[in-house]
């Protein structure tokens, strides 16, 4: 089983189309999801550090969606601090907002999904900041 992200360059990875992997993961499942958790993970967490959001923002974030709910996020004012990492949040969030009538995962199971790939985000956006880069 291939590792998720080797042999793709940051370009490459930065390249993805996020929001789509999020409505396609989250909906579906299966190959998908696994998608969204892999190359979708590290996608979304080079943007993150390219717009300069710390670990511990989408980890508080991640609190927020599993307490009230990816719709309740979406309506915050500002989900990460700061314009340009709000406007990340939006994109992330509009995608994870279940279409009215689309067949997909229940609201709480959503909710939580989303939240865990929130906090992976996180993990990865921590290990990016603080690696030394190699000699």
């Amino acid at each position: 089983m291939p590792i998720p992200g080797i042999g793709r360059t940051d370009r490459e990875l930065a390249d993805l189309d996020v929001p789509a992997l999020l409505r396609d993961g989250l909906a579906a499942g299966g190959p998908a999801n696994t998608e969204l958790f892999g190359d979708g993970r590290i996608a979304a967490a080079i943007a993150a550090d390219r717009a300069g959001v710390r670990p511990r923002s989408l980890a508080f974030l991640a609190e927020v969606v599993r307490r009230g709910g990816i719709g309740y996020a979406a309506q915050l004012p500002e989900p990460l601090p700061g314009a340009e990492r709000t406007a990340l949040a939006r994109e992330w969030l509009t995608a994870a907002t279940p279409v009215a009538g689309a067949e997909a995962v229940p609201g709480e199971e959503a909710d939580e999904e989303f939240a865990r790939w929130l906090e992976a985000i996180a993990v990865v956006l921590g290990v990016r900041q603080h690696a030394v880069p190699p000699r």
